[in-house]
């Protein structure tokens, strides 16, 4: 953790414990203990217990530490420095009511109207709307109603089944996908956020302070890019967990965040955008040595998920490059004889793109003698 040398604070090792707690009774005594000397038991039975002690005293200490603090005690230390865990937050959409026809006055969306999903995932209302004399439709934001994960994901169209009818109303849908859901921060998160804090004490507009901000707003952004294209004017690009893009609502709860006027400086104009995508697709051929043969079909699994663990990771950051020969190192430790790569080329990426796969065509040329 943050390249820092591991340390301990009391040496836990039982059997040096022990050896000197026996040979301190001797030394004192005069007397030397057999293997099965009554004292000598006792004596042994002690050193568990110290280094029981030492290994708690060992825990204690480190919990004092950034690195090694951990649940409650992180808590604590981030308190020092003003950052809160992030709770567990309800993904969120917008949902488009439709009327079945105009009507001679206003038609209100009341807030906590509910609508679910075909699984029974809830989202509710969060701002009343209304819907003018005359036309058919309003757009309002929703919220599901059970924090995490579980409301993540759907696609326009999946939130659909109105639970609590309201007059003259025909259908309820989603347009925009449900995303924001997050379980309770997790400490290693956390703890980055924690060591970023220092930056957001700044007013003058720094990009770790942008960073440390547009992480607030959700513990699924792992990566955030932060610009100036122009004079006055800062672009913050969040990427989500799993290199995932961040749907509007996401966005716009950055930009809340970020355009606060404790945050931002009073010059500059916040611009708050899904990363820039750049597509790659993967070409390979791949050949397993013939003195392989045996296990050609374990090893062909292997470069598998080799591939897609590539593909994982060259999405898992923003402004990092498109290397081909990261794809040949992890291709050939999964166990071939040789890779040969046709796409994707190097290709240098900006701060604030992030390679996306394609399509994969991986071909297995056959068995080659070393």
């Amino acid at each position: 953790m943050f390249d820092l040398p591991d340390i301990d604070f009391t040496d836990k090792n039982a059997e040096d414990i022990e050896s000197s707690i026996i040979t301190l009774y001797e030394a004192l005594t005069g007397r030397t203990l057999a293997a099965g000397d009554p004292v000598r038991l006792f004596l042994e039975a002690v050193a568990a217990i110290i280094v029981q002690q030492r290994i708690l005293i060992d825990y204690a200490a480190k919990q004092n530490l950034l690195a090694y603090a951990e649940d409650e005690f992180l808590d604590h230390i981030g308190v020092l420095v003003g950052a809160t865990r992030l709770a567990a937050s309800a993904a969120t959409t917008t949902i488009r009511f439709t009327l079945s026809a105009p009507q001679s006055e206003v038609v209100i969306i009341p807030d906590g109207i509910r609508v679910a999903t075909a699984s029974g995932v809830i989202f509710e209302v969060t701002e009343a709307g209304q819907i003018p004399i005359g036309e058919l439709t309003v757009d309002v934001p929703a919220e599901c109603t059970e924090t995490g994960v579980d409301g993540n994901g759907f696609l326009p169209g999946q939130i659909k089944k109105l639970v609590d009818p309201i007059q003259w109303v025909q259908s309820a849908v989603n347009i925009t996908e449900s995303t924001g859901g997050a379980d309770t921060e997790d400490d290693d998160n956390y703890r980055t956020r924690i060591r970023q804090a220092p930056e957001s004490f700044s007013v003058a507009g720094p990009t770790g302070a942008y960073e440390y901000w547009a992480k607030t707003a959700s513990q699924d952004i792992i990566d955030v890019a932060v610009y100036s294209p122009e004079p006055g004017t800062v672009e913050i690009r969040p990427l989500l967990d799993g290199g995932e893009l961040p749907g509007e609502e996401l966005l716009a709860s950055v930009l809340e965040t970020c355009n606060s006027s404790t945050v931002r400086p009073l010059t500059d104009k916040v611009v708050v955008l899904a990363p820039e995508v750049v597509n790659y697709n993967i070409v390979a051929t791949y050949y397993i040595d013939s003195q392989d043969a045996a296990i050609s079909a374990a090893i062909q699994q292997e470069v598998i998920a080799a591939v897609n663990d590539y593909v994982e990771w060259q999405k898992s950051k923003l402004g990092r490059d498109i290397n081909p020969s990261e794809l040949i190192r992890q291709v050939m430790e999964a166990g071939t004889k040789r890779i040969v790569v046709n796409e994707p080329v190097y290709a240098v990426l900006e701060s604030y793109q992030v390679a996306i796969a394609g399509t994969v065509t991986l071909t297995f040329g056959g068995l080659e003698d070393g």
